[in-house]
């Protein structure tokens, strides 16, 4: 059975960091694609990172290019999504997802197992 478990949300200041983490339980880990999506009150989860299998492909959503980064440790089944500069905008629920395949789409159909969520606040 693949858990995923995120830690690391919290309340923050504008302009400030944290990060957040996914670790994957199961097998297979370093098979399959990772994301990051997120989900503000009354808007649709959107992805705004991803990584592929290797490390060597990732993705980022237009607003958040520059100050997020994603990273995989596939020795610790860990995504790692560093967040800084954090706006009030950002605030929302984070959720760690695993892709179907070793890469990835910006589809949330395309992610079959999903973390309960970390909630992130930036205070302005």
């Amino acid at each position: 059975q693949v858990q995923l478990v995120e830690s690391g949300g919290g309340l923050v200041q504008a302009g400030g960091s944290l990060r957040l983490s996914c670790v994957v339980s199961g097998r297979f880990f370093e098979n399959y694609g990772m994301g990051w999506f997120r989900q503000a009150p009354g808007k649709e989860r959107i992805l705004v990172s991803a990584v592929s299998y290797s490390g060597s492909r990732t993705y980022y959503e237009d607003s958040v290019k520059g100050r997020f980064t994603i990273s995989r440790d596939n020795a610790k089944n860990t995504v790692y999504l560093q967040v800084t500069s954090l706006k009030p905008e950002d605030t929302a629920v984070y959720y760690c997802a695993r892709s179907v395949s070793a890469g990835f789409t910006t589809f949330a159909s395309s992610f079959d197992f999903w973390g309960q969520g970390t909630q992130v606040t930036v205070s302005s």
